[in-house]
């Protein structure tokens, strides 16, 4: 893989976007997100976690990467279900972050949120081998003995999760999960996800990109579901080139797997602070977001430079 320039090439990362007098609707591991009213700004930061720990370093450009694919891929689903993407001015309040921020952030409906992480999984990785290794299930539901680590499954499968916004989400049964939201909106989640994973792998795949697994965000807003939050970005989808898939190992993913192998070398606890990241594993996991990207929209982002 072709590294990036040295690291003083590069433009700082951006850590915090908060500003001293605007209402700040959320804070999350990646996003600020200040509050209009029945709007939203939501700007990426260039913060990363890995196992649940904000890390000291951020990746440069690593919001702009995860807001321009976003913005691509809700540009190719709103057929499917509609997303909170807005048409609307650059609030004058922030006028003068617009041509920094700009890139990486989105205009948005405010939407209220269903706190479930949807996510469909077409390939066995992750926790979602741990669990059939442990239990021979996907989301509490049996699989066919005998099948590897990478595997592609049968048909592609709904595997819900609790959404905890400070730590660990919980896989949970599709029972489960309709015990919490109610069976008819368990059924419209349900489906939708499928359409929507179905539609992107197969674009993927005609980039020569495998989408492996993927996590969903919804909400209402003028009481229908919308798509919110990002939608099939490293962050939040594991991609793996085509070419090299393997069956019955770990994938090379386009994505943070990179920076987690490297922090699973340390004697490190998975609490706060996290170490400090050295400049080739800021750069590698810079170049993966970059190639995901790149392999997946066929288009080359303009990047921050000093």
């Amino acid at each position: 893989m072709t590294l990036s320039p040295r690291l003083d090439q590069l433009s700082p990362p951006l850590m915090d976007a908060t500003v001293a007098g605007l209402p700040l609707y959320s804070r999350g591991k990646v996003r600020d997100t200040f509050d209009f009213g029945d709007h939203l700004l939501m700007v990426a930061t260039d913060r990363v976690s890995a196992f649940d720990v904000v890390l000291p370093n951020g990746i440069p450009d690593k919001g702009t990467i995860l807001t321009q694919m976003s913005r691509w891929w809700f540009g190719r689903t709103s057929e499917i279900c509609p997303n909170h993407l807005a048409e609307g001015a650059w609030p004058a309040e922030l006028a003068q972050y617009e041509r920094d921020w700009a890139p990486r952030s989105m205009y948005v409906r405010r939407a209220d949120r269903i706190d479930i992480e949807c996510v469909v999984r077409g390939y066995l990785a992750g926790s979602g081998w741990q669990e059939y290794v442990e239990q021979g299930t996907l989301a509490g539901l049996a699989l066919p003995p005998g099948l590897v680590e990478s595997d592609r499954l049968p048909e592609p499968r709904f595997t819900p999760s609790t959404k905890n916004d400070n730590g660990h989400d919980e896989n949970i049964s599709i029972t489960r999960m309709a015990e919490m939201v109610g069976s008819k909106l368990t059924a419209e989640l349900h489906q939708i996800c499928l359409d929507l994973y179905s539609t992107a792998a197969t674009i993927a795949l005609e980039r020569g990109v495998i989408l492996a697994d993927t996590k969903l965000e919804f909400g209402y807003i003028d009481g229908r579901i919308h798509l919110i939050d990002e939608c099939f970005t490293p962050d939040s989808s594991r991609y793996w080139d085509a070419e090299t898939y393997e069956r019955g190992k770990p994938q090379p993913s386009m994505d943070k797997q990179f920076l987690r192998d490297w922090l699973s070398q340390l004697d490190w606890d998975k609490t706060a602070p996290g170490p400090e990241l050295p400049e080739d594993v800021i750069l590698g996991t810079r170049d993966r977001y970059q190639l995901a990207y790149r392999r997946v929209t066929g288009q080359e982002l303009e990047l921050g430079a000093r």
